[in-house]
């Protein structure tokens, strides 16, 4: 259900009250991040920890003047609501999988964060018609955007003019965001969710034509389920990942190229050759998720290619022992 986003409030449904207590949160966790980062940093790299020390302390201040503005306007009792409570709204990669993370790819993050919650504070200023409001909120989306040193605060540039660079770093991580990671979760799903049926259907009844048919319907009908989630799931607004429908097809499209991958060997009239080329196949595919994990999603490649190969392999198992059944 959550895939889909039921059972989460629309961003534009939301009241000006609800919008300040979102922001409130949203500063809350972002400075518990920045914190964290700092903290994580501070033996090795004491620069870059001071740096996001002064980031913590920089959300804490906008979480100071959101609590204050919504004292004034709505009294003392915040309500509760967090980003996983609105569709479409920012997701950020869980503490503990940053522990191990290395300092660039650190940098890159606070570049996305910052990036995200600007996004946020223009949305949010377009739905505010309280004047008071609609000031901080402009107010705070120049500060999350006027961060114009960040590249150099970071160390990722030598200039504190060179905002270009850091500019494009957003944007190379905003198109991950908004193609690369749709179009990886659609083509981990494809190639390795349709071994089993397909394996399956090849070793119950070692006709090739009758293989093809269920892994042609299964990459098929994988697709347009993993397009529609997709489309779904996150309407763009707030993320910045772009239209849904172009994520959604992006996503289904390539579900059904890693189902149709080892499912078009199957043409191959001979039942072993068709076998052996579909085995090929699947070990390509999962080679090449693993080196999109590893080029774009900041995952060791040796990590990525365990994970993703154990997975495949204990599905393409399956397959053929339920099959062989």
């Amino acid at each position: 259900m959550a895939i889909f986003g039921f059972g989460k409030r629309r961003f534009s449904d939301l009241d000006e009250q609800e919008i300040l207590a979102l922001a409130i949160s949203a500063e809350e966790d972002d400075g518990r991040i920045y914190q964290t980062y700092a903290d994580m940093l501070r033996e090795r790299y004491p620069a870059s920890a001071a740096v996001f020390d002064e980031m913590a302390e920089e959300e804490n201040t906008h979480r100071r003047w959101l609590i204050e503005l919504h004292r004034e306007k709505f009294g003392e009792r915040i309500p509760l609501i967090r980003r996983e409570n609105v569709s479409g709204f920012f997701e950020r990669r869980p503490v503990w999988l940053t522990k191990h993370l290395p300092l660039e790819t650190i940098r890159k993050e606070a570049l996305v964060m910052e990036a995200q919650s600007r996004r946020f504070y223009i949305q949010a200023s377009k739905l505010s018609t309280d004047a008071k409001v609609r000031k901080l909120l402009g107010d705070l989306a120049e500060a999350e955007g006027g961060h114009l040193s960040l590249a150099h605060r970071l160390g990722l540039t030598h200039l504190p003019s060179d905002v270009k660079a850091e500019e494009n770093e957003a944007a190379h991580r905003l198109f991950i965001l908004q193609y690369v990671q749709p179009g990886l979760v659609g083509l981990m799903d494809g190639s390795v969710s349709t071994l089993a049926p397909l394996f399956a259907a090849a070793f119950a009844t070692h006709s090739t034509w009758e293989t093809f048919l269920v892994g042609i319907a299964a990459s098929i009908g994988a697709g347009i389920s993993m397009g529609f989630a997709e489309a779904l799931s996150d309407d763009g607004a707030l993320s910045g990942r772009g239209s849904p429908w172009i994520r959604g097809i992006v996503s289904g499209a390539m579900t059904m190229i890693g189902g149709l991958g080892h499912a078009l060997p199957y043409l191959i009239p001979d039942f072993w050759w068709a076998t052996g080329v579909a085995a090929v196949l699947v070990a390509i595919e999962l080679w090449a998720i693993s080196w999109i994990r590893w080029k774009y999603m900041d995952t060791p490649f040796l990590r990525a290619a365990f994970q993703i190969v154990v997975g495949g392999a204990l599905v393409f198992a399956t397959g053929i022992l339920i099959g062989s059944a």
